[in-house]
Parts: structure tokens; C-alpha cells; sequence
């Protein structure tokens, strides 16, 4: 007797109907007629009455049947218990990034986590800072990594580097034609595309207050959703925007990128949860401290500290 002939006489049982039965279990008919004659042999008791139409089960048959189901479906909740226990032993892990610093090495870094954590299910989720800090204390991602400064006695911070602030401005506009640097003063005569909108505190506020820092005012023509959108409107000739270094790279056809003339610069900044020091947060810290130095950046005490 094995599961194989269990599942086979519940299913006749459930047809009453050999053709049934064997259509649903997609084999042929007699080879079905034959596994119950065997499993009837064995037990020494008929289980099917075959001159009733449809089949009944005998009175063998029915005391048969519900020890069989209850087998079955034991079967069944082993397997459903062994594949949640399989899942539940695969770790997860989330990070949570604001979009520039995608351009600021953060992929390499996840490359390299995926390599030496292959058995950890790694998961991506784009957000600004506000929202990191949230879902960190929600257990929603379990490292961040934004530009805002924000305190919050539940998160560690660690400013990894400070990458500096450069001016987006239209391919064909004249600023910055002689020298390749420009003032805060010059580019707060211009409509500012600030990103993003919501939630507030964020970038947007950093780059405000770079030009209040310097008792300027500037004009805000656009508050865009995300950096791509304020790149964008910038390519369209609709102002200038103030953005990370890193970000260059993006639509080097219709945008120039100009250094700004007084020092400004932007935190890259990790958080997560106080006291959270599992295997993937201290490996990761570790990953970035090694490819920080293979790039010539200087490395953070926090990251070699644990």
C-alpha cells in the first residue's frame, strides 16, 4: 500500500466512476482498475461494490475511505508545514533608497552584497528619508540610505560621505559659458526646480536653505515629484536645479552640469534600527568599507567599529 493507491481509491470514490476517476487523474482506465484490485487483494476486503451504478463503497470500503483522507490530508499539511519552515529560513532583507543615490554607488554595493549573501532574498524599495525612518521602525526595510538629516532615538545614523552639490542647467543656456562654475547669487536670478514635493522635510529643503545660508532667495518655479522629473524640466528649459555630483551621468545631451562656486555638499547617509546588528546590516557595512577604500573614499569609524 502507498500514497499513490490512497490518492487513486479517494478519487474513485469521490467520481463513483472509473473513466472519471481516470480522466481526472489523467491515466488510463485499467491501469486505475487494476491498482484498486491490488490495494483490495492486500487489505483481503472488497472496497468498491461494482455491480452498483454509480459505484458505492462497501461498508469495508467507507471505514477505508475516511482513513485514507485522514492520511492524505496529514500529507498534505507535512508538506504545506515543511514548505513554510523552508521559506521562513530564508532570510529577507530590505534596503530603502532615495533615487540619487543610485547614481552615488549604491548599485555596486547591492552587487556585491547579492554575491556574498546568494541565500538571502534581497529587496528594493525606493523612498525618501522621511519614509525610510517610518518603515525602519516598522521592520518594513532593515537599512536606508538617504540625504536628510533626521534624529530619531530608534535609528542609528552614519553619514557615509559628503558628496558635492553641482547646478543642472539647460544645454543651451548661457550660464557658466566662460568658467564652468557659477554662484549661488547667479543661479538665484533663475526659476529653481526643487524635488521632491512630498513628504517634507527633504532635499528640497537642503537645497533652500543652501541659498538662505548665503541671505539669497530663490526663485521657485517648480516643486517636481522625483529627481528624474526635475532633470527633465530642466532639459525642457523650464529653470535650473541643484543636484549630487553623482548625478551628472543623467542626460548629458540636453543638460549641462556646472560647479558651483561656493562649497556645498550633500550627506549620503545609512540608518537603520539602534541595535540591529544582524549578519546582513554588519556585512553590508563591511562591503562598504572595503569598496569605499578599493574607490579612494575615506572610510567611517562607524563601519569598522562593529
Amino acid at each position: 500500500m502507498d500514497l499513490r493507491q490512497l490518492r487513486y481509491f479517494v478519487t474513485v470514490a469521490s467520481e463513483r466512476n472509473f473513466n472519471k476517476a481516470a480522466e481526472r487523474l489523467n491515466m488510463a482506465q485499467p491501469p486505475l482498475s487494476r491498482s484498486i484490485q491490488q490495494l483490495e487483494a492486500e487489505l483481503g476486503a472488497d472496497l468498491i461494490d461494482r455491480t452498483s451504478r454509480p459505484l458505492t463503497l462497501t461498508p469495508m470500503g467507507q471505514l477505508f475511505h475516511a482513513q485514507a483522507l485522514q492520511i492524505l490530508r496529514r500529507m498534505e499539511d507535512m508538506r504545506g508545514m515543511m514548505r513554510s519552515a523552508i521559506a521562513s529560513e530564508r532570510r529577507r532583507f530590505t534596503i530603502g533608497f532615495v533615487a540619487s543615490t543610485i547614481y552615488a554607488r549604491l548599485p555596486a554595493l547591492i552587487r556585491e552584497f547579492r554575491a556574498e549573501f546568494p541565500d538571502v532574498e534581497l529587496n528594493l524599495v525606493e523612498s525618501v528619508t522621511l519614509e525610510q525612518i517610518a518603515a525602519l521602525k516598522d521592520g518594513r526595510i532593515d537599512v536606508g540610505f538617504g540625504r536628510v538629516r533626521f534624529e530619531d532615538p530608534a535609528v542609528r545614523r552614519t553619514i557615509l560621505r559628503n558628496e558635492q552639490l553641482v547646478a543642472a542647467v539647460p544645454l543651451a543656456s548661457e550660464l557658466g559659458r566662460d568658467s564652468q562654475t557659477i554662484s549661488l547669487a547667479d543661479l538665484a536670478r533663475e526659476k529653481l526646480i526643487i524635488y521632491p514635493s512630498q513628504p517634507r522635510p527633504s532635499y528640497a529643503d537642503d537645497v533652500l536653505s543652501l541659498f538662505h545660508d548665503n541671505g539669497l532667495e530663490p526663485r521657485i518655479t517648480y516643486e517636481a515629484r522625483e529627481l528624474q522629473i526635475a532633470i527633465g524640466l530642466v532639459a525642457a528649459e523650464e529653470g535650473i536645479a541643484i543636484i549630487p555630483e553623482s548625478v551628472r551621468r543623467s542626460r548629458p545631451d540636453d543638460v549641462r552640469y556646472l560647479d558651483l562656486a561656493e562649497p556645498a555638499f550633500s550627506p549620503i547617509i545609512m540608518s537603520h534600527r539602534v541595535g540591529d546588528f544582524s549578519p546582513e546590516i554588519v556585512g553590508f557595512m563591511q562591503i562598504i568599507a572595503r569598496k569605499y577604500r578599493d574607490w579612494g573614499y575615506a572610510v567611517p569609524d562607524a563601519l569598522t567599529d562593529n
